[in-house]
Parts: C-alpha cells; sequence; structure tokens
C-alpha cells in the first residue's frame, strides 16, 4: 500500500504540472505521514543534504561550463568545416557533415539541447543558403542533436551513474559504438533523401571550395584542439590519470585555455555571463538531484523496488521481453519529462529488476548444464555488469529520442527557434530521421554486444 502511494502521489503531482523536484518531496511525505513514522522525517532531510553534498556530482555542472565555454568559442563552425572537406562534395554529404558535427560536438558538450543550439546555429542557416529545406534543415538537426547525450562524455551517463553506483567510466564507452551506429543510419536516410530530392551541386561546390581555399592543414589546424578535447578527456580517464569528475573539472580549464588563449575567441569579460548561464542550466537538475536520494530513501522504506522487482520476475519469463517493454516505456517517458528526473526516477528503481531477471536466467541455463556453482557466480557477475552498462545505454537512447518528439522535445523548440519554424513543424520533417534513430535503438537493445563489447575489451572486471 506504502509503496504503491509513494507513485501515485508522484504521479499527480506530475500531471498537475507540479515542479519533479516537488513532486518527489510530495511523494516522499505521504506514505511516511500513512505510516506515522514522524522519526524518519529527519533522515529525509539529512539524506537530501547528502544527495547534493557529493563529489562525483561535481562532474555534471562542470561539463556544462566547458560545453557552454566551448560553444560560445565557435567550435561548432571548426568542426563542420573539417568534417564538410571530406564528405561535403558526395551525395548528402552536407547534411551527413551536420551529423558528424553533433556526433563531435557531444563529446565536448555531452548535452543534447546544447549541442542543437550550437551546432544549429550554424549549419541551418548555412544549409538554407545551400538550397536545403529550412524546416528539414531543423529537424535533421533536432534528431542529430540527441546525439549529444549518448556519446561521452555524456550527462545523462553521470546521472545514472550517480543514481545507480554503475561505473562512469564503463558508461561513457557503452556510449561510444551506439552513438556511431545512429550517427551512420541518421546519415544514410540524408544521402537517401538527397539523392531522391536532388541538391544544388554547383553552390554546394562553391561554397566548400571557400572552406578548402586554404587546404587541409589549414582546416586540421582550425579544428585540432576541438578534435583533441574528447581524446584529452576519454584518455585520461580511461589511462587513469584522472577520475570521471576530476575529467570534468580538466574539461573546463581546457576550454577555458583553448578559447582564451589559443583560438582568443572568448575573452575573460564574458566568463561571468558563461558562469550565470551554467548555473541556470545547472540549478534546477541539483534540486532534483538532492531529493533524489531522500525519494530513493522512501522507496526502500517502502519496499517499492522489491515491489517492482517481484512483478517482473512474475509477468516476465526473459530479459528480452522486459528490456522491450522498458524500451516502450522509455520512448514514452521521454516525450513528457526530462532526461535528468527521468532517469533518476525509474533507473534505481527497474535495473535491479532486471538484473534479477537476468540473473536467475543464467543461473537455470547454467544449472541446466551441469556447470558448478562457482562457474554459475561468475557467469552471474558478468552478466549483471553488461546489463548495468547495456540498460543505461538503452535508457539513455530512448531519451535522447524524447528531445526529438512532441510534446515536450526540448531540441524541437531549439531547433525550431533557430529556423523560425513551429516545434510541430520541425517534428513532421524530423520523423524519418526519428525512424532512422529507432532502427537503429532496435539493434542496441537486441544486440547487447554494440554496449558492452568496447567495455569489456578496455575495462574487463574493473
Amino acid at each position: 500500500m506504502a509503496a504503491l502511494l509513494v507513485f501515485v502521489v508522484f504521479l499527480v503531482a506530475i500531471i498537475l504540472a507540479i515542479p519533479i523536484g516537488v513532486s518527489m518531496v510530495l511523494g516522499s511525505i505521504a506514505p511516511i505521514m500513512l505510516m506515522a513514522r514522524g522519526g524518519v522525517i529527519p533522515q529525509i532531510i539529512d539524506n537530501t543534504f547528502s544527495g547534493a553534498n557529493s563529489t562525483p556530482i561535481l562532474a555534471v555542472p562542470l561539463f556544462i561550463l566547458g560545453g557552454v565555454i566551448m560553444a560560445e568559442g565557435g567550435i561548432s563552425k571548426k568542426l563542420f568545416n573539417f568534417f564538410a572537406y571530406f564528405v561535403g562534395r558526395f551525395t548528402g554529404g552536407v547534411p551527413c557533415a551536420v551529423v558528424l558535427t553533433c556526433l563531435f560536438y557531444g563529446a565536448i558538450s555531452g548535452s543534447g539541447p546544447a549541442t542543437t543550439a550550437a551546432v544549429g546555429a550554424m549549419c541551418i542557416p548555412f544549409m538554407v543558403s545551400l538550397g536545403y529545406d529550412k524546416t528539414w534543415c531543423a529537424g535533421l538537426i533536432a534528431v542529430a542533436g540527441g546525439l549529444g547525450v549518448i556519446i561521452p562524455p555524456s550527462i545523462p551517463f553521470v546521472l545514472y551513474s550517480l543514481a545507480t553506483g554503475v561505473s562512469t567510466g564503463k558508461l561513457f564507452l557503452g556510449g561510444v559504438i551506439p552513438g556511431i551506429l545512429i550517427g551512420l543510419f541518421l546519415m544514410a536516410y540524408a544521402v537517401m533523401y538527397c539523392a531522391r530530392k536532388g541538391e544544388d551541386k554547383a553552390k554546394i561546390r562553391e561554397r566548400l571550395n571557400e572552406i578548402s581555399s586554404e587546404g587541409f592543414w589549414h582546416l586540421f589546424k582550425e579544428s585540432f584542439w576541438a578534435l583533441m578535447c574528447p581524446i584529452i578527456i576519454l584518455g585520461g580517464i580511461y589511462t587513469g590519470f584522472f577520475t570521471p569528475t576530476e575529467a570534468a573539472v580538466v574539461s573546463v580549464f581546457y576550454a577555458l585555455i583553448v578559447c582564451l588563449f589559443i583560438d582568443k575567441s572568448i575573452t575573460f569579460k564574458a566568463l561571468p555571463a558563461f558562469l550565470v548561464s551554467s548555473v541556470k542550466t545547472y540549478g534546477g537538475l541539483a534540486f532534483v538531484l538532492a531529493f533524489a536520494t531522500a525519494f530513493g530513501r522512501v522507496l526502500s522504506l517502502t519496499h517499492a523496488t522489491a515491489a517492482v522487482q517481484e512483478f517482473i520476475n512474475s509477468n516476465f519469463t526473459s530479459t528480452v521481453a522486459v528490456l522491450s517493454v522498458c524500451t516502450v516505456l522509455f520512448l514514452i517517458l521521454g516525450m513528457v519529462m526530462d532526461t535528468g528526473p527521468a532517469i533518476i526516477i525509474m533507473a534505481p528503481v527497474l535495473l535491479p529488476a532486471v538484473n534479477a531477471l537476468a540473473a536467475n536466467a543464467v543461473r537455470a541455463s547454467g544449472a541446466a548444464a551441469g556447470l558448478d556453482a562457482a562457474t554459475i557466480a561468475g557467469m552471474v557477475k558478468a552478466t549483471t555488469a553488461n546489463m548495468d552498462v547495456h540498460f543505461g545505454v538503452i535508457l539513455v537512447c530512448c531519451l535522447s529520442i524524447g528531445l526529438a518528439t512532441p510534446p515536450f522535445g526540448l531540441d524541437l523548440f531549439v531547433a525550431g527557434n533557430i529556423s523560425k519554424d513551429q516545434p510541430m513543424d520541425v517534428a513532421s520533417k524530423a520523423v524519418p530521421f526519428i525512424i532512422a534513430f529507432l532502427i537503429a535503438l532496435a539493434l542496441i537493445v537486441y544486440v547487447p554486444g554494440i554496449s558492452t563489447w568496447l567495455v569489456n575489451l578496455i575495462m574487463p572486471g574493473a
């Protein structure tokens, strides 16, 4: 009863448009009042403060700040010019260069809306000047911008790590191949569209000649520091030079050095505005993160997680089935809820249940094969470790699609604002790109190795 009350109060509050953080507070307090356990309220307050007083959580605002600085430094234009040099002259090459820019810029910003804004502000006017349909360009940017939350370093992966305790480094690795795969499917559709609709080859050739007039080495020099950013950040993490939280600090200083002293694209006077922008972006999320710990404490007290686990184990017999249901749930959730709160709320509730189902399946198959207990235990450990990453990748990929789907897809509003189109008009043009994204997502869901191969290769047994 108490466990059900937590979710009912929380969902009613969400439906009434009460902010996520306040909804979590109401959902936490209701069952405590019902159980007349007033002594727990001070513990919830303590948990709220401990949720905010966390070193790993510092990675979120710092990655946001680093992304803001790089965006204002004009990094997206340099990346686009570099990729357009290689692929721009092929059929659909310019849209493909846009997708590649989003992929790489995601490794700098870690945010979908930030990637959409930074790449779209430069690429949409450029593509329109080449004769591409303006609304179609906005739809492309809205969907491709979602790659910013899949390619590491990804802020949603940091939040998933905070909510579940899964290694941030493993999650970053888990997002690499899925992000690239989704990008390839988006580019495949863009090429087919351009081949069918046609392009103004003469105008494209003229503009690309302007971009490449100073030669490859000039473009490489211009984009070198942007290209090096993810290599330094991720390389530092996986070689053990610094932790993911320390990597966020490095990203800020790297952005400052590149934009202030090397490119000289920003000034010291602009820094306070960047700090304010980052705080505004993080402020609401910080409130949710603080109360997430208290919310989790109440879920534990009311045995809500155990109830969800029992329900899944009683009604599903295969991991594939439950992952399919979770995928549909996450896709719907992404349409109506922001990425951060959705991860914080859903991940710690569903992951234990999915892991338990997967572990039971491994034990059953191991016992049927006549394996000894130690071997079965090792198989269970490996399976749940892979599921921790695989489930996180599925969750983040689904929610990234939500950034480009109505009614509340944030990337639709960002791209529509840039192109001066209504969000629903952008959404209609984004549908084919979303279908391409969903095909890639199906492969990611049903072929776990796409998410886990790189993790097992680079961090085996970690």
